[in-house]
């Protein structure tokens, strides 16, 4: 489970709800000062909340990026429904198009983890709302064996029956929690304002998902960008590193870093970030 900093915005940032087509998405607005450089789109991942990349918010306003960090259908303070049809990768993509729609600008696409699975397909059903897209810590295929494992375990506890507040129990009882600033109330509370029937559907493409990379490498004129941690249990780093290659896509490791560089290190991931989007076509010139 991610681990946030801090579950409080920076000054720079209001949490309100976005509109949408789709329906309204509980978001996280990070505004610069200033007129912005460009609109960023930030997707969370399993298990995770756009609590996740506050601490992203400030040194990305402070680079002039307005950045938007959202809870997908399902996912803490947005709603979802209980059926499973509803979180369908396709259904996702859907969203994730409402969304860019929504902020009426072109937007700079990032995903984390399964949220980058999510926004390579919402790509793939249309690129053009999107400048560039990142993927962070998101491999080209289904995750890890042990993974799998683990993503098994958690769905057979919610199809049979165990209640969110039972399997919080359980896993707290497995795993106890990092060193973290934040409350345990803060991230027990998320989980259990999310729908299992999201956490059920996104689990099982997280260990199903087919490598669609030969097919975003093929969406013509679209700056991709893959960073991660240096280290990353999830996927292999060096899956990372033949995706980015397969993409032709810059590379990014962040030193200290594991699979959630977002809070691990979020000055030099913020860094990273805006280097690649005030000059996405950079590489296009090695």
């Amino acid at each position: 489970m991610s681990r946030p900093p801090t579950f409080t915005p920076p000054p720079c940032a209001t949490a309100h709800t976005l509109a949408t087509r789709r329906g309204r998405f509980a978001v996280l607005d990070g505004r610069p000062a200033g007129e912005p450089l460009g609109t960023v789109l930030l997707l969370p991942g399993f298990t995770g909340s756009k609590e996740d990349f506050i601490a992203l918010l400030e040194p990305l306003a402070k680079a002039g990026y307005r950045a938007v960090a959202v809870d997908g259908r399902g996912q803490y303070e947005t709603a979802g429904p209980d059926t499973e049809e509803a979180y369908a990768q396709g259904e996702l993509a859907a969203d994730v198009l409402a969304q860019a729609e929504a902020l009426d600008t072109p937007v700079h696409l990032l995903g984390h983890s399964l949220g980058g699975q999510i926004a390579r397909a919402a790509v793939l059903l249309d690129r053009s709302p999107f400048t560039t897209l990142t993927l962070m810590s998101s491999g080209p295929a289904r995750v890890s064996h042990s993974q799998r494992e683990r993503l098994a375990l958690l769905r057979d506890a919610l199809s049979g029956g165990m209640t969110m507040e039972q399997v919080w129990e359980a896993m707290r009882a497995m795993d106890p929690p990092e060193e973290t600033p934040v409350d345990g109330d803060e991230l027990r509370t998320r989980w259990l304002r999310t729908r299992p029937a999201q956490l059920v559907v996104t689990g099982r493409q997280l260990s199903q998902e087919p490598d669609r990379v030969a097919e975003l490498a093929a969406v013509r004129r679209l700056p991709l960008h893959v960073i991660s941690g240096e280290y990353d249990d999830t996927w292999p780093v060096e899956q990372f590193d033949a995706m980015a290659e397969r993409l032709g896509a810059r590379r990014t490791r962040i030193a200290g870093a594991r699979h959630s560089p977002n809070t691990d290190r979020p000055q030099e991931t913020a860094a990273a970030l805006t280097d690649f989007w005030d000059d996405p076509f950079r590489d296009d010139l090695l």
